[in-house]
């Protein structure tokens, strides 16, 4: 039995859960998501909560499971308060900036990257060293934020970069001069 899938998923109150033939829809007061159920797979909304289980003991259904699941369970906290991904950029003339519908970053190559901000995710920029990124879909949240982060990776000597702020860079030590008898 799949440990995650068997948990229910609780609903919190203004969200509404919609299960169709093959597809569940998750509406709350941030918007409104849905995703495609896989064939061996049953999701049930009983007691305000989300049951999620499965036809048959495959080993590919034992996989859809958990996380068929998980991914509903995302929506319904996508719906309901949203998530956020914040970058932190260091290094001497490293900025970004938000500008139309792009997001600017200068990370000091012949010319600044410009990334384009998906229609359902907001991007703030404070203190142009700090890229706060925000969205109800985890996964487009997730895949802009490592996108910025791809723009100029953290590198371990003087640890310059863009990097997430609950990263950590591991620092190597640099070259020492070593002193010889002449």
């Amino acid at each position: 039995m799949s440990r995650i899938g068997v948990l229910p998923i609780p609903v919190p109150a203004g969200v509404d859960v919609a299960v169709g033939d093959s597809r569940v829809d998750v509406a709350g007061p941030k918007g409104t998501l849905s995703t495609p159920l896989p064939a061996p797979v049953r999701v049930e909304v009983v007691d305000g909560a989300v049951a999620v289980s499965r036809t048959d003991d495959e080993r590919s259904s034992r996989a859809l499971h958990g996380l068929t699941r998980n991914l509903v369970a995302n929506m319904v906290t996508g719906v309901s308060a949203g998530f956020t991904r914040a970058l932190l950029i260091s290094g001497v003339g490293y900025r970004a900036e938000v500008q139309g519908a792009n997001l600017v970053v200068d990370a000091r190559y012949s010319k600044p990257a410009q990334l384009a901000i998906p229609a359902d995710i907001t991007v703030q920029v404070e203190g142009g060293n700090r890229i706060l990124i925000s969205g109800i879909d985890k996964q487009s949240v997730g895949q802009f934020a490592a996108n910025v982060r791809s723009v100029r990776p953290p590198e371990p000597y003087k640890g310059k970069g863009i990097r997430y702020t609950d990263e950590h860079v591991r620092r190597k030590v640099g070259k020492s001069a070593v002193g010889g008898d002449d």
